[in-house]
C-alpha cells in the first residue's frame, strides 16, 4: 500500500475560504479515487494561508483487474443489429467471441472481457489535473495570459505518490503550466527556500522548521494559549471572540502574539466603539479587566517570529499601535460629530433609505412599528406605551449616523448610546440596543418589557410585509431572514411568557400597510409560525406531530397556551388511558372511512339518541356530550390537565361499545346511526386536538 501526497501552494488564500477548500479537495479527491477502483485507508485535509494540502493513506500501487459484460442483440436479431454490436465491441465472430445466454427475454449475446487494471500513478495526474481545475471557490482569478481561474496565482503542486512525485500538470492556458513535483517552500519570510519531500511525514517535518505549522486546529491553540498567557501577565483577560479566533488562524503559518496598548485618549470611547474597530479593520482581541469593561491592552498575531521583549517585536508593536491610533482617531471623529445631532432630528432623514422596493422606505417601516409597538403594549407587562412608541421612533435613527455608516455592525447600539446623551429614558435607549435581537439561538432575547415590545414590532411588521408582497421564504432560501424572525418572536414570547394573540397582532401589523393590497394574511403566517415552533420543541424533544394536532383545531393563536395543550396532550397520551383511547379513536375512524367511501357519503351529522337501542352505545354517547361539555369548560378557564382527564372518560365505553356493538348492523337506519356515533368521538376528541395528526 502507498501515499499520495498533494500541496497546492498559491498566493494567501481568504481565511474564510480555506476550510471549505480543503474539505472540496479532500471529497473531490477521495470521490475521484472511488470511481476508479482505488480503495484508501484513510484520507485528512489541511489548510494554511499559502498551501492546501491532502493526504490519502492505503492507496494499492495499481487498480484490481475488473470484468466488463456487455449486452448485445437478441439471438436471431437482424443482420444489421448484430453487425452494429460486432463492429462497437471489435468482434469478428459472435460464436468465437461472445456467448449466447438466457434471460428472462429470451437468449441474448454478450461479450465479456476482463481488463487488466492500470497503474495507479498512471491514473493519477489526469484525474487530479482534473479536480484541480475544477475545485470550487466562492471567487475566483485569472491572471496574466492564463485562461485557467483560481482564488490566487497558483504557484506549484506537489504530487507525490509511493514516495515518487506524478508526472502531471495543470494547464493554465496560454501554454503554461503548473507542472506536478515533489517541492515546496516554507514560510515567505522566515524560511522561503524550497525544499523536496518524500511523503507527507517528511513533508510535515520539513514544513515545521521552515516555519509553517500545518494543522488549523495546532495554530489556533497557539494563539489561543499564547493570548491567554500575555493577558494574565498585564492583569487581563482576552475578550471570548471565536470567530475572529479562527480568522486569525488562517491569517498566519507561524503564529505570534503580541500585545500593545490603547491610547489613554481614547479610551473614553464606547468599549463597543473600541472593540468593533480593532477587530474590524486590524483583527486585534480586545482585553478586559477584572472588574468589568474594556481594558487598555490589545492583541494580535504576527505572522512572524518575535518573542516578546526582543526588539523586533518591540518595532512590530509600534507600528501596530500607530495604526491603531489613526483608526481611533476615525472613530472619535464620528463620536463627536454623531453627538452633535439629537437622535430625533435623524429620523426625517430615514426617508431616504429604502427598506424594500415594495415595502417603502426606512421612514416607513418606522413610522408603522411606532403604532404596532404601542399596539403590542397593551399584552406585555410593565410596558409602557409612551416609551415603547418612543422607542420605536428612534429605533433605526442611528443608521444615518457617521458611526454605524463605518461600522454597521454597531446599529442599534450606538442608538443607545446617542439616546442617553440625549436625555431619553433608559428604557427606551436600551429598546433602541435590543430590538434587533435575538439574530440567533445563541443571541441574548431581551426581557425588558420596552425592549420587547418593539423587538416583537420590528420583526413582525418584517413579517407582514414580505407576507403581503408574497416574497415568503422557499426551500433552502430565505434571502430575508424571515426564518429567522420568526423564530426570534417565538424567543421572545416564549421566554418573556406573553399571552400576545397573533392573529390580532398580525393583522395590526397589515393594517399599517396602507399602501398594499393583499388578502388576509393572519392564517398563512400562524402557519409558517407553527412550522418554525416545531423546529425549536424538536430540539427540545417535543414531538412535532402533537403540535400539529393542537394547531389543527384552528383556534390556538396564542403560543404560550399552545405549549401547555402540547405539554398536557403528550402527558396525557403516555398513560393507558391516552394510548388506549388513540387507539380506539383509529378503529372508529377507519371504520368510518371505509363505509363513507362505500357509501359515498359522509357520516358528520348528529346522532339520534331515540334510535339507540343497545346499552354500550346509548352509554357512549352519554359520556361524548359530558366529555365535550367537560372539555369546553376546562379549556374555557385554560385547564388544559382537566380537558384531557374530561376525554379520558371515554375509554371504557369506547372499549365497551367495540366489545358488543356491531356497527355494521342489518337494519340500515340502525347501521347509519352508529356509524355517526363513532364519527362523533372525533369530533369530541376533536375538542382538544386533531387526533388524525398524532403519528405512532
Amino acid at each position: 500500500m502507498a501515499e499520495l501526497l498533494i500541496e497546492l501552494f498559491s498566493e494567501e488564500i481568504p481565511a474564510r475560504m480555506q476550510a471549505r477548500a480543503a474539505d472540496d479537495l479532500k471529497r473531490l479527491v477521495t470521490e475521484a479515487l472511488k470511481a476508479a477502483n482505488l480503495s484508501f485507508d484513510a484520507a485528512q485535509a489541511y489548510a494554511t494561508p499559502r498551501r492546501l494540502a491532502l493526504v490519502i493513506g492505503g492507496l494499492p500501487t495499481q487498480q484490481p483487474d475488473v470484468t466488463e459484460e456487455k449486452k448485445g442483440p437478441k439471438y436471431g436479431a437482424p443482420a444489421q443489429a448484430i453487425q452494429g454490436f460486432m463492429k462497437a465491441n471489435g468482434i469478428k465472430s459472435l460464436d468465437k467471441e461472445a456467448e449466447l445466454r438466457e434471460t428472462d427475454k429470451g437468449p441474448f449475446y454478450f461479450v465479456v472481457r476482463k481488463v487488466a487494471g492500470r497503474a495507479t500513478a498512471e491514473v493519477l495526474p489526469e484525474t487530479l489535473s482534473k479536480i484541480f481545475a475544477e475545485l470550487p471557490w466562492p471567487k475566483s482569478m485569472r491572471w496574466a495570459g492564463d485562461s485557467q481561474r483560481w482564488v490566487r496565482p497558483l504557484h506549484g503542486i506537489v504530487a507525490v505518490f509511493d514516495g515518487k512525485p506524478l508526472k502531471g500538470s495543470l494547464a493554465m492556458g496560454e501554454g503554461r503550466a503548473v507542472v506536478f513535483g515533489n517541492s515546496t517552500q516554507g514560510h515567505r519570510f522566515l524560511a522561503p527556500d524550497a525544499f523536496e519531500v518524500s511523503g507527507f511525514a517528511d513533508y510535515k517535518q520539513k514544513l515545521a522548521a521552515a516555519k509553517v505549522i500545518l494543522e488549523p486546529a495546532e495554530r489556533r491553540r497557539m494563539i489561543a494559549e499564547q493570548a491567554a498567557a500575555l493577558a494574565k501577565s498585564a492583569g487581563v483577560t482576552v475578550k471570548d471572540d471565536q470567530g475572529l479566533l479562527d480568522e486569525v488562524t488562517g491569517l498566519v503559518e507561524w503564529p505570534q502574539v503580541l500585545m500593545g496598548r490603547i491610547g489613554e485618549t481614547f479610551m473614553d470611547l464606547p468599549g463597543e466603539v473600541l472593540s468593533t474597530s480593532m477587530r474590524s479593520h486590524q483583527k486585534y482581541f480586545s482585553t478586559e479587566r477584572a472588574e468589568g469593561g474594556l481594558a487598555d491592552r490589545f492583541l494580535f498575531v504576527a505572522n512572524m517570529e518575535a518573542p516578546e521583549g526582543s526588539a523586533r517585536a518591540k518595532t512590530i508593536v509600534a507600528g501596530n499601535e500607530r495604526v491603531l491610533r489613526a483608526r481611533l482617531a476615525d472613530a472619535r471623529f464620528f463620536w463627536d460629530q454623531d453627538r452633535e445631532k439629537p437622535l430625533s432630528a435623524r429620523v426625517p432623514a430615514l426617508k431616504d433609505i429604502v427598506f424594500h422596493a415594495k415595502l417603502g422606505t426606512v421612514a416607513d417601516k418606522v413610522s408603522r412599528l411606532e403604532t404596532l409597538a404601542a399596539e403590542i403594549s397593551k399584552y406585555v407587562p410593565g410596558a409602557d406605551r409612551d416609551e415603547a412608541r418612543s422607542a420605536a421612533r428612534l429605533a433605526k435613527a442611528d443608521l444615518t449616523t457617521g458611526m454605524v455608516g463605518e461600522f454597521p455592525e454597531l446599529q442599534g447600539i450606538m442608538g443607545r448610546y446617542y439616546a442617553l446623551n440625549d436625555g431619553e429614558a433608559p428604557a427606551v435607549a436600551d429598546a433602541i440596543a435590543q430590538h434587533y435581537q435575538p439574530l440567533g439561538p445563541n443571541d441574548a432575547c431581551p426581557s425588558a418589557p420596552v425592549s420587547v415590545c418593539v423587538a416583537l414590532a420590528d420583526k413582525i411588521d418584517t413579517l407582514a410585509g414580505f407576507w403581503m408582497i408574497d416574497e415568503k421564504p422557499t426551500g433552502s432560501k430565505d434571502p430575508y431572514a424571515l426564518r429567522r424572525a420568526a423564530l426570534g418572536v417565538i424567543r421572545l414570547i416564549v421566554e418573556n411568557k406573553l399571552r400576545l394573540p397573533l392573529t390580532k397582532v398580525f393583522a395590526a401589523a397589515q393594517s399599517e400597510y396602507t399602501g398594499l393590497s393583499a388578502p388576509d394574511i393572519s392564517g398563512s403566517l400562524l402557519d409558517f409560525f407553527g412550522e418554525r415552533l416545531k423546529v425549536v420543541l424538536r430540539d427540545q424533544g417535543v414531538r412535532h406531530d402533537l403540535i400539529t394536532a393542537v394547531m389543527a383545531t384552528g383556534a390556538e393563536d396564542d403560543l404560550l397556551r399552545l405549549l401547555a395543550r402540547v405539554e398536557a396532550l403528550r402527558s396525557f397520551l403516555e398513560t393507558d388511558d391516552g394510548s388506549n383511547l388513540l387507539v380506539a379513536y383509529r378503529r372508529a375512524a377507519n371504520i368510518v372511512r371505509i363505509e363513507e367511501k362505500k357509501d359515498k357519503r359522509a357520516y358528520d351529522g348528529g346522532v339520534a339518541a331515540a334510535a339507540l337501542q343497545q346499552p354500550e352505545e346509548k352509554t357512549l354517547f352519554s359520556h361524548l356530550g359530558d366529555a365535550s361539555k367537560g372539555a369546553q369548560i376546562a379549556l374555557s378557564s385554560e385547564d388544559f390537565t382537566a380537558a384531557m382527564a374530561a376525554i379520558a372518560q371515554l375509554r371504557q365505553p369506547v372499549d365497551a361499545f367495540f366489545d358488543h356493538v356491531t356497527v355494521n348492523a342489518e337494519a340500515s337506519e340502525l347501521r347509519e346511526n352508529r356509524l355517526q356515533l363513532l364519527s362523533a368521538i372525533g369530533a369530541t376528541l376533536a375538542e382538544v386536538a386533531d387526533f388524525s395528526k398524532i403519528e405512532g
